[in-house]
């Protein structure tokens, strides 16, 4: 299957049928992108429904649901997205730090799920992806995969999760739950940094007509559902923020990963003319000095450069240690390191609640969102977007794990040198500002993954280049949202709701 042949019309008549059958059955109604990007235009009957389902279940109300409109008590009922923002006392820079929080994703609590959905769609409502017959496969370090088992079980369809085997034990426990058999959960050799042990994994599986891979590292949708959908949340949040009109949003910074969160930078770059940072982790400076390592900012899958990162557009890069992203999730979630917040460092119970939440690579953009504020020399009339994708419920045995390095014991002596080391004592070291030969190199690394390893053309590879490639990419939503509108219409349901 060519990543690059995005479904423009519906490719098998036979498979559509089926589909129609098979969604109408389940009573199931499809969002368009654009109603993602703005939860306000959905119908207010499916989002009475959305906000009626039972987030933590495979209800397929809870499709309306997978946007970032959401708090912790309701689905869809936020003007802005849910955020939370850093005082200068947390971060040691003047500059507006905002975080986006992924955890009021329904079902998996992680904006992955949204991903999930972006690839799986468009195959859907074009014949491509037979719900009756094909098994949807998802290649992952954690988020992803469940995001697509979460949105197989809506569907009715059979979800396989790819992923490293020594992720987060939270994770593997949630999967146990919603799989359909255990042999559903295919683990992997490694960590975070072993992506490629995923691709050969997938390989295998592709041999077999009935697995569908829906690789979240090559599948453009991704990208495109962030550039349209997560770009667009942001600007909403930032046109909040800026009501006196005085502020500039200087940056969006986002890990790299799969390459679609960070796509939401080209959108706020088009319309703010935002820097748009990648995070990656120092031990694994793949992009930074065409490094390999392995570390623990778990969520942000590396050493190679995704098919869908528009790195031409990309202008900085912040590397940030698993070793400070650890110890600051040991500070913000231990009751040591709470009391230290509160009581020597005067921080609001709202903020230290907000910490206590980011999960590990939403620690890591943090702290390259810090980096990228003291390389830029940020002022206070300057805005830094970020995200959180997931929240700490996902990593209480990696917090033990640290804990049980350190010693088993933990008090505000250890909370006071983490703060210390690692914000206020921040540097901006291992930040670096691309100029046009960088871009270049970073663009060139592709290559070893994609055309010796992966079999794309090096005439697809290397049109990626120009940012005329990406901008036609957008051409596709609205033939997205015509095809899931004809989808729902076949089916039958969405009038009657």
């Amino acid at each position: 299957m060519n990543p690059f042949e995005l479904p423009s019309q519906i490719v098998d008549p036979g498979i559509h049928a089926r589909t129609v059958a098979h969604l109408r059955d389940r009573g199931i109604v499809l969002p368009r992108f654009s109603e993602l990007a703005a939860p306000g235009t959905i119908a207010s009957a499916l989002r009475a429904q959305a906000a009626a389902a039972d987030k933590d279940a495979p209800d397929a109300r809870n499709l309306f649901g997978v946007h970032w409109f959401n708090n912790a008590m309701t689905v869809g009922g936020a003007s802005v997205p849910s955020f939370i923002e850093l005082p200068s006392s947390v971060t040691g820079v003047p500059a507006r730090i905002v975080v986006m929080q992924g955890r009021h994703f329904p079902m998996i609590h992680a904006h992955k799920v949204l991903a999930a959905y972006a690839c799986l769609a468009p195959r859907l409502v074009t014949g491509m992806f037979d719900p009756t017959h094909h098994r949807a496969v998802w290649p992952s370090t954690g988020n992803y995969c469940r995001g697509g088992v979460a949105i197989s079980r809506i569907l009715g369809c059979h979800g396989v999760a790819v992923l490293p085997g020594g992720m987060s034990a939270e994770r593997f426990n949630w999967l146990e739950q919603w799989v359909t058999d255990p042999a559903d959960i295919v683990r992997t050799p490694g960590t975070e940094s072993n992506v490629k042990e995923i691709y050969d994994a997938c390989a295998e599986m592709a041999k077999d007509e009935g697995n569908f891979i829906l690789n979240q590292f090559s599948e453009f949708p991704n990208y495109l559902a962030h550039y349209s959908i997560t770009g667009a949340a942001a600007g909403t949040l930032f046109e909040a923020l800026n009501a006196s009109g005085t502020l500039s949003l200087a940056a969006f910074v986002a890990g790299t990963g799969s390459a679609g969160t960070i796509g939401a930078g080209d959108w706020l770059k088009e319309k703010y003319g935002a820097r748009i940072v990648a995070m990656e982790p120092e031990e694994c400076p793949t992009l930074l000095y065409n490094g390999f390592g392995e570390h623990n900012i778990q969520g942000i899958g590396d050493k190679h450069v995704p098919l869908i990162h528009n790195v031409t557009n990309t202008d900085l890069i912040a590397g940030v240690s698993d070793a400070a992203t650890d110890d600051l999730a040991l500070l913000f979630g231990s009751e040591a390191g709470r009391a230290y917040l509160a009581g020597r460092r005067g921080i609001d119970a709202a903020t230290i609640e907000g910490l206590a939440n980011l999960g590990l690579s939403g620690i890591g953009n943090v702290l390259a969102a810090i980096k990228t504020a003291r390389r830029l020399d940020l002022s206070g009339n300057d805005v830094i977007i970020t995200v959180a994708t997931d929240g700490a419920e996902l990593y209480p045995s990696e917090l033990a794990g640290h804990l049980a390095r350190k010693g088993g014991s933990y008090d505000q002596i250890d909370a006071a040198e983490a703060f210390g080391q690692h914000l206020l004592g921040g540097d901006a070291d291992h930040v670096l500002e691309l100029d046009h030969r960088d871009r270049q190199r970073v663009f060139n690394l592709g290559y070893y993954t994609w055309v010796e390893q992966q079999g794309i053309s090096v005439e697809d590879f290397d049109r990626r280049r120009h940012q005329s490639f990406w901008k036609g990419l957008a051409a596709s939503l609205p033939i997205f949202d015509e095809l899931i509108d004809r989808m729902n219409r076949d089916v039958g349901i969405a009038d009657a709701a």
